[in-house]
């Protein structure tokens, strides 16, 4: 049973990006946040990557599933065995696998796992009751955007950006208390992913650091119109992507061009969600890795009709959004509270995910 009021909850993140494990304590009851507590950090090595790369789309039972969970346990292990006792951890998994209304969605790891080596009751395995009822089963951070809505003093619609692997948004009013009504989220596109495995493939290197070799080259205009032409981004949301979202063809073009041309393609994607929301935002508040891309986080700014920040200007740390997160939906499911609703997976009734892995004795 756990204790009521505030808890001290331990939430993590793996994204799709395949850069490392994010750890962040929140202070939370599952429906106000309270405080921000310690974080940190743990990359994962080349050889760490090269195994989560080579299972990417395995589903349960492919041994190079098998060997990607091995991965993610001892890297989450390794780093939240540092921090000090808490009361509860949310455990995101890596995504190797998305296809909802097909085969489900697979997150790598074991959180039965994780509760004998910690010592610490886990969440985990928050998308599959998503998906089994319908939904997305992503994107799942929206209640949380809803909960910093709050606690930022927000008074009129906002929308949060998440830039990882892929990208996607949450519109959220503040007005309304309930974020079951008050939310509407959905993946706009892709996010840093198609730039990271350009740079992978072509030059040997994790990412194009701070968008700089995009900078001196120029999107191919023909190309992106091809690309935002795709029916994706005018299907009514909710709707999600997995880590192969589609992208603009870059082939044939230099690295400089071929990476503007990607930025580009997401920053469209950013510009057509706006056609989707139920009214106009106040602002843009960018989270997740490409906010680091100064060249992408330009041509989203020039691309929305609204003033675009990045989640630092509000006093948040945009590194840790996610994995605050799903210590916040940890809290939720402890609770009995839902986690996504039909305006942000499409679920057909709010629905709490997540199964719950004591720790034995």
């Amino acid at each position: 049973m756990m204790k009521p009021g505030m808890l001290r909850v331990l939430g993590t993140m793996s994204g799709t990006s395949l850069d490392g494990v994010d750890a962040a304590v929140l202070e939370t009851d599952g429906v106000q946040v309270a405080g921000f507590g310690e974080t940190a950090y743990r990359p994962y090595s080349e050889a760490e990557r090269a195994v989560l790369r080579a299972a990417l789309g395995a589903w349960p039972g492919d041994p190079r599933a098998e060997a990607a969970a091995e991965v993610v346990e001892l890297a989450h292990a390794e780093l939240l065995a540092g921090f000090a006792p808490v009361d509860l951890v949310g455990f995101h998994g890596q995504t190797l696998a998305h296809d909802p209304g097909g085969r489900g969605t697979h997150q790598a790891g074991s959180g039965e796992v994780l509760a004998q080596a910690l010592g610490w009751p886990v969440v985990w395995d928050f998308r599959t009751a998503d998906v089994r009822l319908g939904g997305q089963g992503a994107p799942l951070a929206p209640f949380y955007h809803h909960a910093l809505a709050l606690r930022l003093g927000f008074v009129a619609p906002v929308v949060f950006l998440n830039v990882g692997g892929v990208a996607n948004v949450t519109w959220c009013d503040p007005r309304d208390p309930a974020p079951e009504r008050a939310c509407l989220a959905f993946d706009c596109g892709p996010g840093n992913a198609p730039m990271d495995d350009l740079m992978c493939a072509r030059l040997g290197l994790a990412r194009d650091e701070g968008g700089a070799l995009a900078a001196r080259g120029s999107p191919d205009e023909a190309r992106l119109n091809a690309f935002v032409a795709q029916g994706y981004f005018r299907r009514i949301p909710p709707k999600s992507l997995d880590r192969a979202a589609p992208a603009p063809d870059v082939a044939g073009l230099d690295d400089a061009d071929a990476l503007a041309t990607l930025a580009a393609g997401c920053a469209a994607g950013v510009a057509l969600a706006f056609e989707h929301f139920p009214a106009a935002p106040e602002r843009l508040i960018v989270c997740g890795g490409g906010r680091h891309n100064a060249t992408l986080m330009r041509m989203i700014a020039a691309a929305c009709d609204c003033p675009v920040d990045p989640v630092e200007a509000h006093g948040l740390d945009g590194d840790m959004i996610e994995a605050q997160a799903f210590a916040y939906l940890a809290a939720r499911v402890a609770r009995g509270l839902p986690t996504s609703a039909p305006g942000t997976t499409g679920v057909a009734a709010p629905v709490g995910g997540g199964n719950l892995s004591e720790p034995r004795g």
